[in-house]
């Protein structure tokens, strides 16, 4: 599936705003919440093309009048295609860097970036006016993050589960049973047991999807075993 330059708005919720742009030649997905009472950003994945992401962050101008500022950049998992862009746009905005604290030592080996936030499950993160819940997901890498964002009025939260979780089944364990085995169980566990069926998943690639679409679903994915 070929990339989109364009940034797109996501969410326009009562204290922040979501937006995303897929970069690279593997359709990754990049996103930015940004906080509409302090122009604080938070960017999900600096997976390729710095530019791209620069225009994806500098698209939310209309969304606060507090001037913008990326304050952190999470990465999901330790994957080359989501890091490709982490060196640049670390650089440039001086942001801080935060991901999974089992995948934090092979990111900085990869990137020459060594995240500053060590991510454990049921952590906290973020930006001012922008609070993040972390949920480990092991199994694609032994230290995969998902992010939850929690709307203060009654609003669905939004998930961001990296490649752990996506349309029609979980993220890759390379045919690894063990593997996989955790993987299912932390999704069932942390995230459909957490979560009601309202919640949107975006994920690391491709489409977006509810949790009301995939529950149905899990038995299929445990028997299949991928």
């Amino acid at each position: 599936m070929p990339a989109t330059a364009e940034p797109r708005l996501l969410h326009d919720l009562p204290a922040v705003t979501v937006r995303a742009v897929s970069v690279s030649e593997m359709d990754n997905n990049a996103y930015v919440l940004t906080s509409k009472t302090t122009g604080a950003q938070v960017l999900i994945d600096a997976a390729a093309e710095p530019e791209t992401l620069r225009d994806l962050l500098a698209s939310a101008a209309a969304d606060t009048p507090c001037e913008l500022r990326l304050e952190l950049i999470v990465t999901t998992h330790r994957h080359w295609d989501h890091v490709r862009a982490l060196p640049a746009l670390a650089t440039v905005t001086g942001a801080r860097t935060a991901a999974g604290e089992d995948d934090a030592d092979a990111i900085a080996a990869e990137t020459g970036v060594t995240p500053d936030v060590r991510l454990a499950h049921g952590s906290r993160t973020g930006a001012e006016g922008i609070e993040l819940e972390v949920i480990a997901l092991r199994g694609h890498t032994p230290g995969s993050v998902a992010l939850a964002y929690r709307p203060e009025a009654d609003e669905p939260a939004v998930l961001f589960t990296g490649d752990s979780l996506f349309p029609g089944g979980v993220g890759s364990t390379q045919g690894d049973a063990e593997r996989f085995a955790f993987l299912i169980r932390d999704v069932e566990d942390r995230v459909f047991a957490a979560f009601d069926d309202d919640v949107v998943v975006h994920p690391g690639h491709g489409a977006s999807t509810t949790l009301g679409a995939e529950r149905p679903h899990l038995q299929e994915w445990r028997e299949r075993g991928w």
